[in-house]
């Protein structure tokens, strides 16, 4: 069986973390399948949004290691195998193992964080556009706690998602939450009832799929993310909303828009993101 399942339906690809038996622990072969079916479904015009979720009862409780797993719950490493004793000495270690992180692509990407989510399990879901969470599971970045950091980029999404002071509270104490006070933080979206937070996040991704043009789902996440990541100000990213607005005025998906509201029927969007997408200018 494959540590991650790959369906694509009505324009949602779901991705899903699948070692249920080991809570969906996290491996680095999981990483390397998440990380290129990112580059996959990016490069693919069928596929309309992403989900992420976990096989089984938990989203992913940390790194998996066979000599240490007993409750379910890792000792929040990330490198999928085992503690280094000296990891400066392996050239191919990475504390950010999926490549390309999920905020990089320029679909849409949702985490359905049906359950338990430790460790790198919860900062994998933090490089989502969107987060649902189980009311009742355990969420931590436990690895203050375990002599290690936290990794996947968290020092950056966190503070960017929740700010500096949850943050803080949440990194440097490495403690256990629960999904509504994940919500309360800003560390997630929406919160639900563990059975029907994939059916949640699939009624987002099927809207998007329904209503919102490919191209201007593009061009909005990766302006969205790029003014965090470069820091622009708002006058930059005023200028990029120009030019962006330029870009797709008077396109075939804006007539269709505008149209099918008037019309009050679906819109059938035309353009494709894979042949006519362009990177953002400079601001």
């Amino acid at each position: 069986m494959s540590d991650l399942l790959v369906k694509v339906n009505d324009g949602v690809a779901v991705l899903t973390l699948n070692r249920p038996e080991r809570r969906n622990a996290y491996t680095a072969e999981m990483g390397r399948l998440l990380s290129q079916a990112y580059r996959d479904c990016d490069a693919d015009d069928a596929v309309r949004a992403i989900v992420l979720t976990g096989a089984g009862d938990a989203f992913c409780v940390g790194a998996d290691f066979s000599d240490g797993f007993s409750d379910g719950f890792s000792d929040g490493f990330s490198d999928g195998d085992a503690p280094f004793d000296s990891p400066g000495e392996d050239a191919a270690f990475s504390a950010s193992p999926i490549d390309p992180p999920a905020f990089e692509l320029r679909t849409p990407v949702i985490a359905a964080v049906n359950g338990h989510a430790i460790g790198i399990g919860l900062t994998i879901a933090l490089q989502a556009d969107i987060r649902i969470v189980a009311e009742n599971a355990k969420y931590a970045v436990p690895q203050v706690r375990r002599g290690v950091i936290p990794d996947c980029m968290s020092h950056w999404t966190l503070m960017h998602l929740a700010g500096a002071a949850a943050a803080a509270e949440v990194l440097l104490t490495g403690r256990t939450f629960d999904g509504t006070e994940a919500v309360t933080l800003g560390v997630a979206t929406r919160v639900a009832p563990a059975a029907a937070v994939l059916d949640e996040a699939m009624t987002i991704a099927g809207d998007i799929v329904a209503n919102v043009a490919p191209m201007s789902a593009a061009l909005c996440k990766r302006l969205l993310w790029d003014t965090v990541i470069n820091g622009y100000s708002p006058r930059q990213v005023a200028t990029l909303e120009t030019a962006l607005h330029r870009r797709v005025m008077g396109t075939p998906d804006a007539r269709e828009g505008v149209a099918a509201f008037l019309q009050r029927r679906p819109p059938q969007w035309s353009t494709s993101v894979s042949r006519d997408w362009a990177d953002l200018p400079d601001p």
